[in-house]
């Protein structure tokens, strides 16, 4: 998991996958063929028991919590980049702050998640780690290591951001992290200025639900990441996250609001860090994307199955359901 990797996207894989990726072991061919008789096997072997749904047993999986190091490292690198893209796009004192910031962000998550996948499945968001659980791209277990790792790596990069910069920017700024309102100076001394609580969780709900329904949904489908490949599906997800970024910056007109957070873990890491009013309405970055998220999920099962194609999703939430009552 932690080594050298070849991920087979469309072959009992996905890009979100985070399963163990084929690794070829240098051996003889006999010893080759062993091995990859013996890996079919446990891709096609379904779960029986309710602890096996779960995935209980990578609760203690080395290499499970290895993986998890790629996910605590690129949301730490998510989450320094991020924020001071944020930070710099508004002091340039530039007129189109929003676009500037969303260009880079889109350029900023595809970059990280192509780092990250090959060795985790490149989720470095909760949110992505949710759905995939939901679906049964990976077990629940793994995805309460992963949401532990995400949220610990955006803090380890809240922290080196506030190292680096000043506590003027760091106070103007909030550290660029995730806000509803903010405290601005008025013609009649501070007032507040943002978006209400209501705003900001149909802004978290949409947004997204719009990133795992036109981008990451095409990672999770065999068929569409076989036929467009890793580089041109992380792309879309980096350009979907950043257009989305700009709307909701520039739908609402309000000052003080940067746009959805749409990765809970980013959003953790600033407000521990910083405090102060960026736990605020904090709730919304949480909840918002987990009712997205089961939205998506709900989605997938409406849909007829034939525009739906995934290989091996053992670890279904409907079928862990149906095991309580068995």
């Amino acid at each position: 998991m932690a080594g050298n990797v070849t991920v087979v996207l469309g072959d009992e894989e996905s890009v979100y996958s985070g399963k163990r990726a084929v690794v070829q072991p240098f051996s003889t061919e006999k010893s080759e063929q062993i091995w990859n008789v013996e890996e079919e096997r446990k891709e096609h072997s379904n779960p029986t028991t309710f602890s096996e749904l779960l995935g209980l047993n990578e609760l203690f999986s080395l290499q499970v919590w290895k993986a998890s190091v790629a996910e605590l490292v690129g949301t730490a690198v998510l989450v320094f980049a991020i924020d001071t893209i944020v930070i710099s796009s508004y002091e340039t004192k530039t007129n189109v702050p929003h676009l500037i910031m969303a260009i880079l962000i889109s350029i900023t998550v595809a970059i990280l998640l192509l780092a990250s996948y090959p060795v985790s499945g490149g989720h470095i968001n909760p949110a992505i780690t949710f759905s995939a659980a939901l679906v049964g791209i990976i077990t629940l277990s793994r995805a309460v290591i992963y949401i532990f790792a995400q949220c610990v790596g955006a803090v380890l990069g809240a922290l080196a951001l506030k190292a680096v910069v000043n506590s003027t920017i760091e106070d103007t700024f909030s550290l660029g992290g995730c806000t509803l309102t903010v405290i601005s100076p008025g013609p009649n001394g501070p007032m507040v200025v943002g978006i209400g609580m209501a705003q900001g969780l149909w802004l978290e709900i949409l947004c997204t639900f719009v990133v795992l329904w036109a981008s990451v949904w095409m990672a999770f489908d065999h068929r569409q990441a076989q036929a467009l490949g890793s580089v041109t599906v992380l792309s879309i997800v980096g350009i979907v996250v950043g257009l989305l970024v700009f709307i909701s910056a520039t739908v609402t007109g309000a000052k003080g609001y940067a746009g959805a957070g749409m990765n809970p873990a980013r959003c953790f890491g600033a407000a521990l860090v910083r405090g102060g009013h960026l736990w605020y309405g904090h709730w919304v970055f949480w909840v918002g994307p987990t009712i997205a998220c089961v939205a998506f999920y709900l989605y997938t099962k409406i849909i007829p199955r034939q525009h739906f194609h995934t290989v091996g999703y053992k670890h279904d939430f409907i079928n862990i359901v149906k095991s309580l009552s068995t």
